[in-house]
């Protein structure tokens, strides 16, 4: 079977505090988009056999994707194996979750493959906090590191992505990240209003001023971005990626050959919310 495993946005995140295990308390909106990665998934006698196309990823244990295929096999008993293709077509460390909605991707396949009685949302949280968003619904309101998910219903909304090609390690973010750049809870209905009436959303990302830190030039690419006509322009995730949103999809499509044009080293694309 072929698989998409979509990108996602945060339309707004906000790093409430830092928690005893060390991690980052996180007030977050997550949103699936129509661009993203493909798997092409096969069952097969025994083993898991992974290849990667378009990246010079590892696709042995230290891939997410293998991670995955062998945490469900082992979960159900090894009543298999499975072949994967991978084809990356999202930037790498990009914010844009790419290595976990592989993962995610991987379980929903391996459990048409295999039809088994297994807790999926566990075997993903065991593989990275970002993938249970992974595996629905497409739009939901995030808490604790990512994890603790509220479905929210469909919403359509039209975006501009661009990546400069500067990666950027969360870990690193979250190292920079000041105790005033701390925020409070997010206006989730304002947010989602805001985008649905295509106003400016009322929301943040307690990551930009770490990163910008990190990286300078990435404060001025995101001015640039709001001078082209994009609206609500955000790092998405520990970045480097940004995300805007459009008014309709012949202005997001009009928007990104122009930034493409201007910025012909950067990776742009048109995309849309998934519903």
């Amino acid at each position: 079977m072929e698989c998409l495993a979509p990108a996602k946005v945060n339309l707004g995140l906000s790093v409430l505090g830092r928690r005893a295990d060390g991690y980052h308390e996180l007030h977050t909106l997550f949103a699936a988009l129509s661009v993203g990665d493909r798997l092409w998934v096969e069952a097969a006698p025994q083993g898991v056999a992974l290849k990667v196309r378009g990246a010079a990823l590892s696709a042995g244990p230290d891939n997410l994707v293998y991670r995955a295929a062998v945490a469900y096999l082992e979960a159900a008993g090894w009543p298999g194996g499975v072949q994967v293709v991978l084809e990356k077509r999202l930037p790498l460390a990009a914010g844009l979750g790419g290595g976990s909605s592989d993962a995610a991707a991987a379980l929903r396949a391996l459990a048409q493959l295999y039809p088994t009685p297994l807790d999926l949302k566990a075997l993903a949280l065991g593989l990275g906090a970002d993938v249970p968003f992974f595996l629905g619904p497409p739009l939901a309101e995030g808490r604790g590191v990512g994890e603790r998910l509220r479905p929210l219903g469909p919403m359509e909304a039209h975006l501009v992505l661009l990546n400069p090609g500067i990666p950027v390690a969360a870990a690193e973010a979250y190292r920079q990240l000041r105790r005033e750049e701390w925020g409070g809870e997010l206006d989730i209905a304002a947010i989602l209003q805001a985008v649905q009436a295509g106003e400016e959303p009322p929301y943040w990302n307690s990551l930009e001023k770490p990163v910008f830190r990190l990286e300078p030039s990435l404060e001025e690419l995101k001015e640039r971005l709001r001078q082209a006509g994009l609206r609500g322009v955000l790092l998405s995730g520990s970045g480097s990626s940004f995300f805007g949103l459009a008014s309709d999809p012949d202005q997001a499509s009009y928007l990104a050959r122009k930034l493409q044009k201007a910025y012909p080293t950067c990776w742009v694309v048109p995309a849309r919310t998934v519903s």
